[in-house]
């Protein structure tokens, strides 16, 4: 491919330049049907561009039916002709408005980073574990003793969880987690206190149970605790580390206090210590269940952390709670990977897992405050920005008096995906729109991309 064909201009993208290039090559017929085109990475060395660059005009390219991908051979131009006729039989109105084209930067919550990834380590432990006897039967209810044994010495180390491995039961999602925990204690607890705002999958999962539903107001600056002593419930979720979705962390005295009012009370803490492994300002607080054992019921996972599509979640029960919880599904099928399982424990086993948090504390510290930069670099003052200290995604509260739909739907006639947070709130709603901004998966170029489209989305 000639390079002296591409003159880059400063007032586009110029992913957006390269794919009007290539489209109009082979609307022009320059190329043909079936011709294979220059890899992502030689046509970012040709034109000295990076990678990301020329995967985001390559994917344009695909989501619009120009080009398709086949393996190894890499992209292949396909035949216009039949895309043509396609089109020619819609509707006008049809034409006018569906949009073919895919978000340009997705701000999506549910990914990780790809590019540090230990995908070489990840795959030597797996196919060690594949020669192991072990890997070739089925999995134990409650997971694998080896992970299991794991996971105690994990959160002793990186959390102050005093704990042993009889202890932790391995599921494949906090959601389905607290399906079966509410199963074992809707006898004994008819009502449980939630967050407000809070996560609306363990809302939807206590529901299944017909809990009734007492909430907590959670506000920037932390959960209101004092409204616990007009409460009746005995049962609450909390999301102390990384609130869901504020990001808030809950201080020392309100552990304390929580830990005073739920010994006062006889019952039990759900402790869901999403992303403590992600704090940038200090170090995480100790977990509620390093404070009192007796009364916690702790649930950590490693999608967040690691990998989403590994669907490994863990909780460690009090012993009056896993003597019920194992009688009720001691002959239930584990639900998790074993393969998965195996391959984890000897990752942790190796120390490969503490590398790993620790060189994505700092990789995900520095798209972080690059992301809070931008905001406020093309922003200022018309927003406010929530949830900076901690986790994978920030807030921005939009100061511009329009309604989350309308920043939705105009961010994404800019080919931005932004994420929506009315699902979190019950009855502690706030003046103006918040929206949710996931950055883990982004590089620091697709980041300056999208918010610079959201600013000409918005203002």
């Amino acid at each position: 491919m000639n390079n002296t064909i591409f003159t880059f201009e400063d007032n586009a993208p110029k992913y957006k330049q390269i794919y009007e290039k290539f489209k109009s090559f082979i609307e022009q017929g320059d190329i043909v049907a079936n011709e294979s085109l220059p890899s992502i990475r030689q046509l970012a060395d040709s034109l000295h561009v990076s990678r990301n660059t020329t995967l985001m005009a390559y994917e344009l390219l695909v989501a619009e039916g120009y080009i398709r991908g086949e393996g190894r051979k890499g992209y292949v131009v396909n035949e216009l002709e039949p895309l043509l006729s396609q089109e020619a039989y819609l509707p006008h109105h049809q034409k006018q408005t569906e949009s073919t084209n895919p978000p340009v930067v997705t701000f999506r919550a549910d990914a990780v980073d790809q590019t540090h990834f230990p995908m070489k380590i990840w795959r030597r432990i797996a196919n060690q574990v594949l020669t192991v006897e072990d890997s070739f039967r089925y999995g134990e209810p409650f997971g694998e003793a080896c992970l299991r044994e794991q996971i105690a010495t994990y959160l002793f180390q990186s959390r102050g969880v005093k704990t042993n491995a009889d202890a932790v039961i391995i599921g494949s999602s906090t959601q389905q987690m607290l399906v079966y925990l509410g199963h074992v204690l809707k006898d004994e607890f008819q009502s449980i206190i939630v967050e407000d705002p809070g996560y609306d999958g363990a809302r939807e999962a206590f529901q299944f149970h017909r809990f009734q539903f007492e909430t907590l107001p959670v506000y920037e600056t932390g959960a209101d605790l004092t409204q616990l002593e007009q409460m009746n419930s005995r049962l609450i979720y909390v999301t102390p580390s990384h609130q869901s979705p504020l990001g808030v962390s809950m201080s020392i005295q309100q552990r304390q206090l929580l830990i005073h009012w739920v010994n006062k009370m006889r019952g039990y803490i759900i402790e869901d210590d999403y992303d403590s492994e992600f704090r940038y300002t200090q170090k995480p607080f100790p977990a509620l269940a390093s404070i009192d054992a007796a009364r916690v019921i702790y649930l950590g996972n490693f999608s967040k952390s690691f990998l989403p599509g590994i669907r490994l979640t863990y909780m460690v029960l009090p012993e009056s709670v896993l003597k019920r919880y194992k009688k009720y599904f001691s002959h239930f099928e584990t639900p998790t990977s074993l393969f998965s399982q195996l391959t984890m424990a000897k990752f942790m086993e190796l120390g490969e897992w503490s590398r790993h948090i620790k060189r994505m504390r700092l990789v995900y510290k520095r798209k972080m405050l690059h992301l809070v930069s931008e905001l406020k670099k093309q922003f200022g003052q018309k927003i406010s920005i929530i949830g900076e200290q901690s986790g994978l995604y920030l807030l921005i509260k939009v100061h511009l008096n329009r309604s989350e739909e309308w920043l939705i739907q105009q961010a994404s006639s800019y080919g931005v995906k932004v994420c929506p947070t009315s699902l979190y709130f019950i009855k502690n709603n706030t003046d103006d729109p918040i929206i949710k901004l996931g950055f883990s998966h982004l590089s620091c170029d697709e980041i300056e991309l999208g918010v610079g489209l959201l600013k000409k989305a918005w203002i």
